[in-house]
């Protein structure tokens, strides 16, 4: 079978056969442009087909592969973690903006390591420290931060909890911020991410009170909490920056115009 006949067998749109294809291949997506009548081997067309059939069934992408791409890397993932997603490299943005020379960062529920990786690979000044509750997730933020040579710091357990009595100059968290029942959850890839690196209560905010409440423990004085949140939630989590002792606190919007990302300086003075 050529290279045409596989990607109109597959039953899938054309970008994303071509793209499993190339990946099945091991060679590029132009590489198949280019060359549409040349032979697939049986062995790649066997992976090839593999991955079609999970894609079918409405796997996602990105664990069809294994891999996701995130400001810039190259990251491995899988079904322990959740797909990184390009809205969340505005909150790498941020700490990025925040933080000072030499500074420590603190990444909680770090997942696949995607927020950790990108900023310790963006400023090889900064000492990153990454939490999550999961040893799987944590096998695959290790996974990414050793394939990039970034001396990372990894802890297990619930938000602070494995850096207790140790203070940052950066908190930076992706926490779970969706409701129980909120109906996305049973649409696109979430259906097949993990429940609890999405869910978050009632509200979608047990997770986001916890770390804002929490943080003045872990922050130096004038420390920086940026954090990532739902499309409606900005005003709660300013208000609990608010209420927290937070100042300087604002909002920042995606790039579909949606206020994705809140932070704020604690200055116990």
């Amino acid at each position: 079978m050529n290279v045409a006949q596989a990607l109109s067998a597959a039953g899938l749109p054309l970008a994303e056969a071509r793209t499993l294809l190339a990946s099945a291949c091991m060679c590029s997506r132009e590489s198949l442009i280019a060359h549409t009548e040349r032979e697939v081997p049986a062995t790649r067309l066997a992976v090839f087909e593999a991955y079609a059939t999970q894609r079918r069934h409405g796997i996602p992408m990105a664990y069809v592969l294994g891999e996701r791409e995130f400001y810039g890397l190259m990251l491995t993932v899988n079904p322990c973690v959740l797909i990184p997603r390009h809205e969340t490299e505005l909150l790498v943005e941020i700490a990025l903006e925040l933080a000072p020379a030499q500074a420590s960062v603190l990444d909680l529920g770090t997942g696949s390591g995607a927020v950790a990786v990108a900023l310790a690979h963006t400023r090889r000044d900064l000492s990153l420290t990454g939490v999550d509750i999961a040893e799987d997730a944590l096998a695959v933020a290790r996974k990414n931060a050793d394939h990039l040579k970034l001396p990372i710091q990894w802890r297990l357990g619930r938000w602070y909890e494995p850096v207790s009595g140790v203070r940052f100059h950066v908190i930076a968290s992706n926490p779970p911020y969706i409701a129980e029942f909120d109906p996305h959850l049973v649409q696109g890839d979430v259906r097949y991410e993990p429940r609890s690196a999405l869910i978050s209560g009632a509200d979608g905010l047990v997770a986001l009170r916890e770390i804002i409440f929490g943080a003045p423990k872990a922050l130096h004085p004038g420390g920086w909490l940026a954090l990532e949140h739902g499309y409606d939630q900005a005003p709660a989590v300013t208000a609990m920056l608010n209420a927290t002792g937070f100042s300087q606190v604002q909002s920042r919007c995606d790039l579909a115009g949606i206020a994705r990302c809140t932070y704020g300086q604690y200055d116990p003075e």
